[in-house]
């Protein structure tokens, strides 16, 4: 009754089963790691900081990258320029950021958002920054990109302000080297309120992660469509081989007479 499965027709179907079945569960099991190394991720740079961390030397800390995002630096420095970044939202509500260069001892500055403003970017409202020789601490942040959300990356800002915090958009505004990173003061002073520190990009449950989910739900579907389709010609090719044997249909070449 199942010599057909010896036939020439049924070798070809039966190596392509015996391929295609691990094929799939590989790529579904890939796919399902590409997911679960994205949740680990976001959960790693979601974590809060413990309340009584230190703050590490800023240079200590970089590049940045999905741990040291976040993370409290110390610097040191004299401040210099300050800038207005329009348009961010906090609670819920628009204002702006007040941002303002650090020039360290090592002769590089870094941005350094002292708080933030309700309201429009209105330089009136701003505090100055302290003057002499200070030392901030602040939470490390990757620089932004015209694919940040909330960055205003369209351009056309009156002087004086700044759509995306990056050394990108403030080497042709400042006459002297960047750090590729900004600091977020946690305990701003003059009334402003702390912009917490943001995620790094790429780390979040966005759409890639559930296509990677999406991806392993197909690879797994492909599984049970194979194997369903192999059992389908099987029981069809018995079925046929039943009949012909009772006499119903004429037996035919790949089937034994």
């Amino acid at each position: 009754m199942h010599r057909f499965l010896l036939t020439p027709r049924w070798w070809g179907i039966n190596v392509f089963v015996a391929l295609a079945v691990p094929f799939c569960l590989f790529m579904g099991s890939w796919q399902l790691g590409r997911f679960e190394d994205r949740v680990d991720s976001h959960r790693e740079a979601t974590a809060e900081r413990p309340a009584d961390q230190a703050a590490a030397p800023l240079d200590s800390l970089l590049p940045v990258d999905k741990k040291t995002s976040g993370r409290l630096a110390g610097v040191t420095g004299q401040y210099a320029e300050q800038l207005l970044v329009p348009d961010r939202q906090l609670d819920g509500k628009s204002g702006f950021y007040v941002l303002t260069l650090l020039k360290t001892d090592s002769g590089k500055a870094v941005p350094v958002v002292r708080g933030w403003l309700p309201g429009s970017a209105d330089p009136a409202k701003a505090p100055a920054a302290p003057t002499g020789r200070v030392e901030v601490t602040g939470a490390l942040q990757a620089s932004e990109n015209s694919g940040t959300q909330g960055v205003h990356a369209q351009g056309g800002l009156p002087a004086g302000q700044l759509g995306v915090i990056g050394a990108a958009s403030l080497v042709n505004i400042v006459p002297y080297d960047l750090y590729d990173a900004w600091l977020t003061v946690q305990t701003p002073a003059d009334g402003m309120i702390p912009v917490p520190a943001q995620a790094p990009n790429d780390t979040g449950l966005d759409l890639k992660a559930f296509q990677n989910l999406g991806y392993t739900g197909e690879w797994f579907v492909f599984v049970a469509f194979v194997l369903f389709m192999w059992f389908r010609l099987y029981r069809r090719e018995v079925e046929t081989l039943r009949d012909a044997e009772a006499g119903l249909v004429p037996a035919t070449a790949d089937q034994p007479a």
